[in-house]
Protein backbone atom coordinates (compact mmCIF):
# COMPACT_ATOMS: atom_id res chain seq x y z
CA UNK A 1 0.00 0.00 0.00
CA UNK A 2 1.50 3.43 -1.06
CA UNK A 3 1.59 6.28 1.28
CA UNK A 4 -0.20 9.48 0.74
CA UNK A 5 1.74 12.20 -0.01
CA UNK A 6 1.22 15.02 2.71
CA UNK A 7 0.60 18.32 0.48
CA UNK A 8 0.86 21.45 3.03
CA UNK A 9 -2.17 23.11 2.05
CA UNK A 10 -2.75 26.83 2.30
CA UNK A 11 -3.72 28.90 5.10
CA UNK A 12 -7.37 30.90 3.88
CA UNK A 13 -6.75 34.32 4.81
CA UNK A 14 -8.79 37.60 3.99
CA UNK A 15 -6.43 39.73 1.75
CA UNK A 16 -8.04 43.32 0.68
CA UNK A 17 -7.33 44.66 -2.35
CA UNK A 18 -5.11 43.25 -4.96
CA UNK A 19 -2.64 41.30 -2.54
CA UNK A 20 -0.84 37.71 -3.28
CA UNK A 21 1.11 35.98 -1.00
CA UNK A 22 4.26 33.96 -1.91
CA UNK A 23 4.35 30.48 -0.70
CA UNK A 24 7.71 28.22 -0.84
CA UNK A 25 9.43 30.97 -3.09
CA UNK A 26 7.27 30.18 -6.13
CA UNK A 27 7.15 33.95 -7.07
CA UNK A 28 6.60 33.39 -10.67
CA UNK A 29 2.96 31.48 -9.62
CA UNK A 30 2.08 34.54 -7.35
CA UNK A 31 3.23 37.26 -10.45
CA UNK A 32 0.67 35.15 -12.43
CA UNK A 33 -2.09 35.42 -10.05
CA UNK A 34 -1.58 39.05 -9.45
CA UNK A 35 -1.54 39.78 -13.09
CA UNK A 36 -4.95 37.79 -13.45
CA UNK A 37 -6.40 39.80 -10.56
CA UNK A 38 -5.23 43.28 -12.20
CA UNK A 39 -6.53 42.23 -15.60
CA UNK A 40 -10.29 41.21 -13.90
CA UNK A 41 -10.39 43.84 -11.91
CA UNK A 42 -10.00 46.48 -14.80
CA UNK A 43 -7.89 49.07 -13.00
CA UNK A 44 -5.41 49.36 -16.41
CA UNK A 45 -8.70 50.38 -17.77
CA UNK A 46 -9.27 52.96 -15.34
CA UNK A 47 -5.63 54.43 -14.96
CA UNK A 48 -5.57 54.50 -19.16
CA UNK A 49 -8.96 56.74 -18.87
CA UNK A 50 -7.98 58.98 -16.27
CA UNK A 51 -4.50 59.31 -17.77
CA UNK A 52 -5.92 62.73 -19.14
CA UNK A 53 -8.75 64.88 -18.07
CA UNK A 54 -11.91 64.76 -20.30
CA UNK A 55 -14.48 67.21 -20.23
CA UNK A 56 -17.87 66.05 -18.52
CA UNK A 57 -19.39 66.94 -21.70
CA UNK A 58 -17.39 64.62 -23.60
CA UNK A 59 -18.01 61.97 -21.33
CA UNK A 60 -21.59 62.09 -21.87
CA UNK A 61 -21.50 62.46 -25.63
CA UNK A 62 -19.50 59.13 -26.13
CA UNK A 63 -21.85 57.60 -23.88
CA UNK A 64 -24.87 58.75 -25.75
CA UNK A 65 -22.98 57.57 -29.02
CA UNK A 66 -22.43 54.03 -27.30
CA UNK A 67 -26.20 53.84 -26.91
CA UNK A 68 -27.04 54.58 -29.99
CA UNK A 69 -24.60 52.05 -31.66
CA UNK A 70 -25.98 49.34 -29.09
CA UNK A 71 -29.73 50.48 -30.62
CA UNK A 72 -28.69 50.22 -33.84
CA UNK A 73 -27.03 46.70 -33.54
CA UNK A 74 -30.17 45.16 -31.84
CA UNK A 75 -32.28 46.43 -34.17
CA UNK A 76 -30.13 45.19 -37.03
CA UNK A 77 -30.10 41.59 -35.26
CA UNK A 78 -34.08 41.91 -34.90
CA UNK A 79 -34.19 42.51 -38.71
CA UNK A 80 -31.54 39.57 -39.47
CA UNK A 81 -33.90 36.87 -37.22
CA UNK A 82 -37.35 37.77 -38.55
Amino acid sequence: MKKKKNFRRKPKKDLQGLQVEVYDGQVEKAIRIFKKKVKESNIMLDLRKKSYYEKPSKLRREKKNLAILRNQYKVEKDKNNY
